[in-house]
């Protein structure tokens, strides 16, 4: 059972879904809709749209929709019960006692609580003659012991089973221990073991406070250097990032982005609490809409070496596309962050502070980085340098920006600007009509519908399932035709499976006097629920006359009885003759 209806629609009344998106995207009307950037993917073009009529939302350059509990549940990362909880408590309204499956609630309570517990063992054992190796490590690093309190650094003895055996004593089930990832289900199927073994650990904490994951530093020189928790069922790694919890309460809307643990602690520990860093993989277009949702500008921070510049170069690209203002700050002499405030002891963060200071944009960077590999003293030098410049400078919308660019260009290197402007607008125009190229590409994938990954079936049958998707939508808008339209075509004429369930759902509910959508996010996936406000959101009122109705239903009774080439192969003349009969007698 789900919960109650009537506790449903208050909930969702209470909860403006324009008031509630309004606090994670900058929104604008739009006649009657308002629209912004998709907090879900990188755009720089608003496709994400709010149905204030209906209580929805959905955006066109991803295909992410739903109600106010699926916006919540995607945003907040959440499951539905979580969401619901959530929206409940902003709105100051009480949970119903029973009447809806939690498990999966559950569960994440029981992983959040596992890890929670962990994180104090591994802090108890850090502090006592066990953690000795950890607590050397960590001051050998010059961290002090409020720092080493405040990030709840640990350390995980070399003992297989501690922290199983403490969180069994606890109260916690081998099950739920694994599914934490805290502990390893054994291959002969006898046991669990820990994960993390003779390791410092790195608590990772999210917005709310909640220990969700942990990262581990080897003490001995064997491989993996560092261990992370695996994906479990509060933690995405690459949807996360370290200390972003005290990044967002310094008050900046700047955010220092490191490579590891240990430079955004450095970092941290000499008062730029604005640091974050990604957890042990590269950085992803998820990581860089959630600092979007807490900077407008990020200042990249990675090790001088090579590993790090080509991080460096990654990353711009991400960072701008999620719509961030980028600094590069370049550490002297191949230190990375953490060994450069080291090594000026007492005056540390005050070095730290020249060089954000010193940083420059993204552009710069990359003109600089160029500039470094060729002898701009020779002609032949000083061509290439202006090529590959130019190639950079084209990537810049902003024709200021660009003016900018290119006028210091020309002054420092001695060329007609008219020259520059020319190679660079070339190279703008090549670069617009390659990307025409993908776009009108994408779009011919997307009307065709074969690469479709939740209809597959579409592309098989166009017609009846085109008309199957706007009955449904049509049955959803005008529930008083329910009647009509189940007397007319029963689910079975449906050819398209996701279609006929939808029918037979919202069928359902409409004739037990519910709203077909109260509960869309609870009773299919997030990506089923998405696809049906989708073809909701591409309806036109002309699809919604009683004459449209109709020709909906003669479609789909007329495509229901044709059949498939195997059926016919599998006919006899006489059959064959019949089915030749019909069809014409259906057409007149």
């Amino acid at each position: 059972m789900a919960f109650p209806e009537s506790f449903l629609q208050e909930l969702k009344a209470r909860n403006d879904i324009t008031e509630i998106v309004s606090s994670y995207v900058s929104l604008k009307r739009r006649g009657r809709n308002m629209v912004g950037l998709c907090p879900f993917h990188s755009e720089k073009t608003p496709s994400f749209n709010i149905y204030t009529e209906n209580g929805s939302f959905y955006c066109f350059g991803c295909g992410v929709g739903g109600d106010v509990i699926s916006f919540i549940m995607k945003i907040e990362n959440l499951d539905y019960v979580e969401a619901v909880k959530f929206l409940a408590q902003r709105a100051g309204m009480e949970l119903p006692d029973s009447g809806y499956d939690d498990s999966m609630s559950k569960l994440r309570r029981r992983v959040f609580e596992a890890n929670r517990e962990a994180a104090r063992f591994y802090y108890a054992t850090l502090i006592s003659p066990k953690g000795a190796k950890g607590l050397e490590y960590f001051r050998g690093r010059c961290l002090s012991d409020k720092t080493i309190r405040r990030f709840g650094l640990g350390f995980a003895d070399d003992d297989w089973s501690s922290l199983c055996n403490h969180l069994k004593q606890k109260g916690f089930s081998e099950n739920e221990i694994v599914a934490a990832n805290l502990g390893v289900k054994r291959r002969n199927g006898n046991g669990i073991y820990d994960r993390f073994t003779n390791r410092v650990i790195f608590p990772i904490i999210d917005v709310r406070g909640n220990v969700i994951a942990f990262g581990g530093r080897i003490m001995t020189d064997e491989k993996p250097k560092y261990l992370n928790t695996s994906d479990t069922p509060v933690f995405k790694k690459s949807a996360n990032l370290f200390s972003l919890n005290n990044a967002k309460s310094s008050g900046s809307r700047t955010l220092i982005l490191c490579e590891g643990y240990m430079d955004v602690i450095a970092v941290n520990q000499a008062g730029f609490q604005n640091a974050v860093a990604t957890l042990g993989t590269a950085l992803t277009v998820e990581q860089a809409l959630l600092m979007k949702r807490y900077a407008d500008e990020v200042i990249i921070c990675y090790d001088a070496d090579e590993a790090g510049q080509k991080a460096t170069a990654r990353a711009i690209p991400i960072l701008r596309n999620a719509g961030l203002d980028i600094r590069v700050l370049t550490v002297p002499n191949g230190k990375d962050p953490d060994e450069f405030i080291r090594s000026h002891g007492a005056d540390g963060a005050t070095a730290f502070k020249l060089l954000i200071d010193k940083s420059g944009n993204d552009i710069e960077y990359r003109l600089n980085k160029l500039k470094s590999k060729y002898n701009v003293e020779l002609a032949d030098g000083k061509v290439s340098f202006l090529k590959d410049a130019s190639k950079v400078i084209a990537t810049i919308s902003s024709p200021i920006e660009r003016d900018v660019y290119i006028s210091k260009l020309s002054s420092e290197l001695s060329v007609d600007k008219n020259a520059i402007v020319k190679q660079v607008n070339s190279i703008a125009r090549r670069n617009g009509k390659e990307e025409y190229k993908k776009e009108i590409t994408n779009i011919q994938k997307n009307l065709s519908r074969q690469t479709d990954k939740i209809d597959t079936e579409h592309h098989k049958k166009p017609r009846s399932s085109s008309a199957e998707e706007s009955l449904v939508v049509f049955l959803i808008n005008n529930p008083d035709y329910a009647k009509i339209i189940s007397d007319a075509v029963s689910p079975d004429k449906f050819q398209n499976t996701l279609m006929r369930r939808y029918y037979t759902y919202v069928l359902d509910r409409i004739n037990n006097g519910l709203d077909p959508l109260t509960n869309i996010a609870a009773d299919f996936t997030s990506d089923e629920a998405s696809y049906l406000y989708r073809i909701m959101s591409r309806s036109v009122k002309s699809a919604s006359t009683e004459s449209a109705m109709y020709e909906y239903i003669n479609v789909i009774n007329e495509e229901s009885q044709k059949l498939s080439n195997k059926d016919i192969a599998d006919m006899s003349s006489e059959q064959i003759n019949d089915y030749l009969k019909k069809i014409r007698k259906n057409k007149q």
